[in-house]
């Protein structure tokens, strides 16, 4: 296996990576109105995923610089053909890490709703519009000999895509609702299991049509057991968090989403963008990488520093691994109003609030 070989797995392992763990904050943002009934639930929703959100998105910044370090002619091309969903991604993102540190700088229900409708937004574009962009990808797009995708908009929108939009945004709402029976308690807990339910009446089936025409029309004959296997983890997940394994359903809607973009690449490889005008047009893995002495250098510092991001990551989560609760909220102050107590900033005023995350109990054995 050569070294474009292998940087093309590793960008796969960091886009799955991403969407395993940036998939639960973004459906928590879509649920936000549905599961907060008022102020107190919202805020231990985004207290919930408050001390690991903007360390999820590293993996995004670390995907797409991973491309445009070993693969310089692909990012070049995905990253100006797609240029309108990837500006609203951005743009998505930015409104909300903007809407969860000022939800709290403010002291009326009018402030907070209006921040609350920016986390909805921030989330949900970002859901559907990355499954249209993985569809094109896998599917191909209109691109010439010198690698310039020569499509439009409109060439973005056909019925793959789209589907592939909608089961991303069914699969990211699931798996948040999965991820919100693991971290908190009380009324949000009971309702997040409802909401599961619900998500997957919608992420099963879709799932399963995306999957199989992803299989069908683009597959490998060693991607179909993955498909399946992505495919068969949906219901099962939904199952258990019914029965109040969160534990277990989480660990099934992870598997879900890994095994579904470990299909899709596996559908894409040895190509990493096919041009639908011909396919002697197509940028592959040999064509589009770098020269063999950038990617060994880029390989020695991945090895270096890659093992040490992941180790962060995994302790942030241990630190902050236990519920989240509504006793736990303080009442919202006054803007100014220093008299919340101990709680500090965010976790009073409705932020972030990783001090209370860090407080909370321990599960319970649910979690199993």
């Amino acid at each position: 296996m050569e070294l474009p070989d292998i940087w093309f797995i590793a960008i796969a392992v960091l886009w799955t990576g991403y969407f395993v763990l940036e998939g639960f904050d973004f459906g928590v943002g879509v649920l936000l109105p549905f599961i907060g009934r008022d102020d107190t639930d919202r805020r231990v929703m985004i207290n919930a995923i408050g001390p690991v959100w903007d360390g999820n998105e590293v993996w995004l910044i670390t995907a797409a610089g991973a491309m445009f370090a070993a693969f310089p002619a692909w990012y070049a091309s995905t990253f100006s053909g797609f240029y309108l969903p990837l500006l609203l991604i951005l743009l998505a993102l930015i409104v909300r890490g903007v809407a969860f540190e000022y939800r709290g700088k403010g002291d009326t229900d009018r402030w907070r709703a209006w921040w609350d409708r920016a986390i909805v937004a921030g989330s949900t574009v970002p859901a559907v519009l990355w499954g249209v962009v993985f569809g094109n990808i896998v599917r191909g797009v209109p691109m010439d000999a010198d690698g310039i995708v020569t499509g439009t908009v409109p060439d973005l929108l056909n019925p793959y895509a789209l589907l592939g939009g909608l089961t991303t945004l069914a699969l990211f709402t699931l798996h948040g609702a999965v991820f919100l029976t693991l971290k908190t308690s009380g009324p949000v807990r009971t309702r997040a299991r409802t909401a599961a339910l619900r998500a997957s009446a919608v992420a099963v089936p879709a799932g399963a049509v995306f999957l199989a025409w992803t299989q069908y029309a683009y597959g490998a004959g060693w991607t179909l057991p993955v498909a399946a296997a992505a495919a068969a983890a949906l219901p099962v997940g939904a199952r258990l968090a019914a029965a109040g394994r969160e534990g277990w359903s989480f660990a099934a809607t992870m598997a879900a989403i890994g095994a579904t973009a470990v299909t899709l690449f596996g559908a894409l490889y040895p190509a990493v963008l096919p041009s639908t005008t011909d396919p002697a047009f197509d940028l592959t893995v040999a064509s589009a990488s770098s020269a063999p002495y950038a990617l060994t250098v880029i390989s020695w510092v991945a090895v270096v520093f890659l093992p040490i991001v992941v180790a962060y990551q995994a302790w942030s989560y241990w630190v902050f691994r236990r519920r989240v609760s509504r006793e736990q909220i303080d009442p919202a102050p006054a803007y100014g109003d220093s008299a919340a107590g101990g709680t500090g900033g965010s976790a009073g005023a409705g932020g972030t609030g990783a001090a209370a995350a860090q407080q909370a109990p321990p599960p319970g054995p649910a979690d199993a």
